[in-house]
């Protein structure tokens, strides 16, 4: 039987993963309720957020769940197995988004008003669920609270990564 409660097994854990669809992705889980990601590829490939407020708990063992809304209105649940190294992400975008995405290809944590201003400008509806497996292709320890996980775009990372690392 596993603790729903401990949530140690994933926090601090550096996650790169490639949806079925082939858009890849970056998460870094600081700590309980605070993660980091970076988008590096898909309609809003080059994205990158720090500190975004997250819900985490661990349904099974070696299994987690993190849900979050961001500023712009997309809401985000991941699945994340650690065990089978197996994700399974909902997407949520408002419909701005997809009209537009590259409005929010960004630093976001510099332009949440105007993230803000796009959501209530909408439009909201109708939401594109995008709702894909991925594979993880990237393990690691940080540790809690490293701000050097995710620290730039995507578009700044070495060749290589995260080969380099």
């Amino acid at each position: 039987m596993f603790d729903k409660n401990d949530l140690s097994g994933i926090v601090g854990k550096h996650l790169v993963y490639t949806y079925d669809n082939g858009w890849n992705y970056e998460v870094y889980v600081k700590n309980e309720t605070t993660m980091d990601y970076r988008i590096h590829s898909g309609i809003v490939g080059n994205r990158w957020v720090k500190s975004q407020r997250i819900y985490l708990v661990q349904v099974a063992q070696d299994v987690y769940k993190i849900s979050w809304t961001e500023p712009t209105g997309t809401d985000v649940s991941l699945i994340i197995n650690l065990a089978d190294k197996v994700f399974h992400g909902t997407i949520f975008f408002p419909r701005w988004i997809i009209n537009d995405p590259k409005k929010t290809v960004c630093f976001q944590n510099d332009h949440i008003p105007q993230m803000e201003a796009y959501r209530d400008a909408g439009p909201a509806y109708p939401t594109e669920v995008i709702d894909e497996f991925a594979t993880i292709t990237f393990v690691r320890d940080c540790g809690r609270d490293n701000d050097e996980v995710i620290n730039c775009a995507a578009s700044e990372l070495p060749a290589d990564f995260p080969n380099n690392l």
